[in-house]
């Protein structure tokens, strides 16, 4: 093991070779979140009472297991590195649960059809939470600086927009049109073979290129328990982690429901669905270098209000959308706003992950991260329950039994429950000050002059410039 202190500064990792591997991380489980209801619920005629139930076991199992792996990764000591294993196992087993999910036999129904969903739906997301809290946990450590951390993550999520084209925008093409019907399952099974082998490819690709920082790993390993105590305790920890939710909730919802919400409220085949999340996606692509230097000026924490506001003023807009034209104009707002939160969420969580390194002593980013992800599992528990409450209200349980005004059902999943959270996460926003960024170790000395007096509130310090 590399004594701290005593190793040369490793390589710089390229930031394009960093940021591909969110186009890996992507494509599985956004097809798997995307497209869900359709195949288990609209054609396999899982009921929506139990995809509810499932969703909430899924979540509270996904809640418990998440800070361990992370943990797990802080405790990791090889010659590969604290992350690089992880990535490494993880991609084809997400690869082969993706698979599997989407293969499910039309023969299966009832007990049979509710136990195959839920133990590759368990699965999928414990291997996608094992890749992500490893991949999360390596921006910080590679670029210590937040310049060099915000290209990084700029490139990121430009790949991981290239990836929702293809996962999202393309995926309803492929599975009802090309290798597929709309009633039919076997083109979500050929679809995901393409996208598995892709995904592996790309994360193994940019694991190994990862240059990991030999002086993160130091010497004694974090212990659970206390590290746990730590994090809760952590003010930013809840408030950072709360807001965030609000975010990524809505867009699990969105993610989740717009084919259907193309189907029933637009009145239009499911293929049509490209349009609508392909202007999204290519929005918020565009606008990443426009966010990026908004960020340059402004700063992390403006820039992450206003994208909050603006996110939700989408879904008002989507509301309204009687066809596709219309639908398009609504999403050039949501993209917009979409297209902010990427730009900025991460940088806001990165912080407070350099103030806990900086207060504690240790770089606990797999586990820190992997904690915010407890906040992300509630996606599952709101997910499931707005579809279920779908049932209650409007008589939608499922694609053969849909209910007298299935339109307006998914105007409500779609619309005014991600409006709801994104306005509460908007004014949340306005109430929250992070710390500075806080200098790293640079792979140089550091210039000689008074200690720093440690974090400050950033709205003392960043204004406009």
């Amino acid at each position: 093991m590399s004594q701290p202190g005593t190793a040369s500064a490793p390589e710089r990792t390229p930031a394009w070779r960093y940021a591909i591997g969110m186009f890996g991380t992507s494509i599985p489980i956004n097809m798997i979140k995307g497209s869900m209801i359709l195949f288990y619920v609209d054609i396999l005629g899982l009921d929506v009472r139990a995809y509810g139930v499932v969703m909430v076991i899924y979540a509270v199992i996904d809640a418990l297991d998440n800070p361990l792996l992370g943990h797990l990764s802080d405790r990791t000591r090889s010659r590969f590195g604290r992350r690089r294993p992880w990535l490494l196992v993880g991609a084809p087993l997400l690869s082969a649960c993706m698979i599997a999910f989407f293969s499910a036999p039309t023969s299966l129904r009832g007990v049979g059809l509710v136990l195959w969903f839920a133990v590759f739906a368990i699965l999928c997301e414990a291997f996608d939470s094992m890749l992500n809290a490893n991949y999360g946990a390596l921006l910080p450590e590679l670029y210590p600086r937040e310049r060099d951390r915000a290209v990084a993550n700029g490139l990121r999520q430009g790949f991981q927009l290239v990836a929702l084209v293809i996962s999202l925008a393309v995926t309803p093409l492929l599975t009802t049109q090309v290798f597929g019907t709309e009633e039919s399952t076997e083109g979500f099974q050929t679809t995901a073979i393409i996208y598995g082998a892709i995904a592996l490819v790309v994360i193994v690709f940019m694991a190994l290129g990862a240059r990991e920082r030999p002086r993160y790993s130091t010497r004694e390993r974090p212990r659970l328990l206390p590290s746990v105590w730590s994090i809760v305790r952590n003010r930013l920890f809840w408030t950072v982690g709360l807001t965030g939710a609000c975010y990524g909730i809505a867009m699990a919802l969105v993610l989740s429901g717009i084919q259907l919400y193309v189907r029933y409220s637009l009145g239009l085949p499911v293929g049509n669905a490209l349009y609508l999340q392909g202007i999204v996606i290519l929005v918020s692509a565009g606008g990443l270098m426009a966010w990026t230097r908004v960020v340059a000026r402004r700063g992390a924490l403006w820039t992450w209000r206003l994208a909050f506001a603006i996110l939700a003023a989408g879904f008002v807009a989507l509301f309204f959308a009687t066809d596709l034209l219309t639908g398009i104009a609504a999403g050039v707002l949501l993209g917009a706003g979409w297209s902010g939160m990427l730009a900025t969420n991460d940088l806001i969580v990165a912080r407070v992950l350099d103030a806990d390194a900086a207060r504690n002593g240790e770089h606990r980013e797999g586990l820190f991260l992997s904690a915010f992800g407890f906040f992300a599992r509630l996606n599952g528990i709101v997910t499931g329950l707005a579809l279920t409450s779908l049932g209650v209200f409007f008589g939608y349980n499922s694609g053969d039994d849909p209910g007298a005004d299935p339109g307006l059902a998914f105007r409500v999943y779609l619309c005014v429950y991600p409006f709801v959270l994104t306005a509460i996460g908007a004014v949340a926003a306005r109430m929250i000050s992070v710390p500075i960024e806080t200098p790293p170790e640079a792979d140089e000395p550091p210039s000689p002059g008074p200690a720093s007096p440690g974090p400050r509130d950033e709205s003392a310090v960043e204004g406009p410039r």
